[in-house]
């Protein structure tokens, strides 16, 4: 498959179980939702390369990136002369994705007067360029994508209630990254591949440890857009502490309470630092970057370990497998670090 669906965990799972059903059965719109970066398009185009419509066209369709007064001509098409300017007869989206798949991204944008036309198209299967009166018959499967509630714009009145149900009859939810976290060393490993085989006369080596706990334990509000983002400039570029800390936009220690940190965990961190710095002559000699970034590390890989043992019932095995590390390193890291398995 040319896009793969990367991950494992419950909500990825179910997502394939979906795919692999709805695939076969084109006749069924599907409505993707998800906040944004979280990988809407992927799932449509694992849909589109599974299905018999694979060997037709593909066609994106951004209903937020074009104005109104073009979106109607990009989805229908225009007859020359149908308009100022309009000195040739164009096709439209739906025309040139006919027999194949229309992915029609952020739908929950589109004005009410285009969800009108298009709701005929997906009721009657059929309709005419701009300027035209010849009718076209539509055999396209309809996917679309949405990082709104579409429920809740139908209450606001900016989303008609009879288009939704023509385009949802199937819906495929795809949970932010920071609710399947144990998808990122997988994501990681992928993208890695794939940058490697994309640039051959480049030296990309694997992320060191502490780069890849950070990666690992980051809450990517960006989702996986952002995660492939970083990760591309990592391995392309390179990047030290500091810049890894800025690239993510965080801290080095963020405060108590920040979302996706553990309190006690980090404000030891920060108390152990003011403690250093406020103490005696000799406690200042102690008060250096390397002692700073050797805590600040015990503490990212303590809690990523952690993390991992916890999701693989403290396999081993798997958990090393999953970290990149040997069995025997996983073990020294376990004691080291103080890492007791739950009763």
């Amino acid at each position: 498959m040319d896009t793969p669906l990367v991950g494992s965990s419950p909500s990825i799972q179910k997502i394939r179980e979906i795919i692999r059903l709805v695939s076969q059965d084109t006749s069924l719109n599907v409505v993707i939702t998800g906040e944004t970066g979280v990988g809407k398009e992927v799932v449509a185009r694992v849909l589109y390369e599974l299905s018999p419509r694979r060997k037709k066209e593909f066609v994106k369709v951004n209903c937020a990136a074009i104005p109104d007064t073009l979106l109607e001509s990009e989805l229908f098409g225009v007859e020359q002369g149908a308009y100022t300017g309009a000195n040739r007869k164009r096709k439209g989206k739906f025309e040139i994705a006919d027999g194949g798949v229309l992915f029609l991204d952020e739908i929950g944008d589109m004005s009410f007067h285009l969800q009108a036309k298009l709701l005929h198209v997906l009721q009657s299967g059929e309709y005419s360029r701009l300027g035209s009166e010849t009718n076209i018959t539509s055999n396209t499967w309809v996917i679309s994508a949405t990082n709104h509630d579409l429920k809740q714009r139908i209450e606001e009145k900016k989303f008609r209630e009879d288009l939704y149900y023509r385009l949802n009859m199937i819906q495929i939810n795809i949970p932010p990254l920071r609710e399947r976290p144990e998808d990122i060393p997988e994501l990681i490993s992928h993208y890695t591949r794939l940058y490697q085989d994309k640039y051959p006369d480049r030296v990309i080596a694997p992320l060191n440890t502490h780069t890849y706990g950070r990666l690992c334990s980051f809450s990517w509000p960006g989702n996986v857009r952002q995660l492939v983002s970083v990760l591309q400039r990592i391995l392309l570029i390179g990047c030290d502490e500091e810049t890894l800390s800025e690239i993510l936009h965080e801290h080095p220690a963020p405060p108590d309470n920040a979302p996706g940190t553990t309190p006690t965990t980090y404000g030891s961190l920060v108390e152990k630092i003011r403690a250093m710095a406020a103490g005696t002559p000799e406690a200042m000699e102690a008060f250096s970057l390397k002692a700073i970034k050797k805590t600040a590390t015990d503490i990212v890989e303590k809690e990523v370990i952690s993390q991992v043992l916890d999701r693989t019932n403290w396999n081993r095995t798997h958990a090393s497998k999953i970290l990149k590390i040997s069995y025997k390193t996983l073990l020294t890291k376990i004691d080291r670090l103080n890492i007791s398995e739950p009763n």
